[in-house]
């Protein structure tokens, strides 16, 4: 059997006082361009998942979090041609700052009964029941 790469990518869903879970879409260029996802990145060398959350969020949306506010609350395992994604989804209710997107990608705030209607990476299908068993 081939070694297969692994890699871990963490997400967050951030979910603000409505109950609706903000999710970005991908901008023309970067791999998977134009599926939505939720905000997060690629763990680095030595990096724990939730300083790689804290370190995404600011980069990508702005926000600050605290490590206190992130919560665990499922993972996805996906097979893709050239490796294999590990990704930690956490929950975050509070956070300091405006959301803002950073990366010229575009954010929408979604209620998890209507996340089917985005189209989204592999990955993160299965991690939509957990949202709508969550929130709904």
């Amino acid at each position: 059997m081939a070694d297969v790469k692994l890699t871990l990518v963490v997400a967050c869903a951030l979910v603000d006082a409505d109950k609706r879970v903000l999710i970005a879409q991908r901008p023309q260029g970067k791999p998977l361009a134009g599926l939505w996802e939720f905000p997060g990145g690629k763990v680095e060398p030595g990096e724990r998942p939730e300083a790689t959350l804290i370190r995404e969020l600011h980069e990508e949306i702005g926000i600050t979090v605290a490590e206190a506010c992130l919560a665990p609350l499922t993972f996805a395992s996906h097979a893709y041609d050239s490796f294999h994604l590990l990704m930690p989804l956490y929950i975050c209710r509070r956070w300091e700052g405006s959301v803002t997107a950073r990366e010229g990608q575009i954010l929408a705030w979604v209620r998890a009964n209507r996340l089917r209607d985005y189209p989204m990476p592999p990955a993160d299908i299965p991690l939509i029941p957990h949202l709508i068993d969550l929130l709904m």
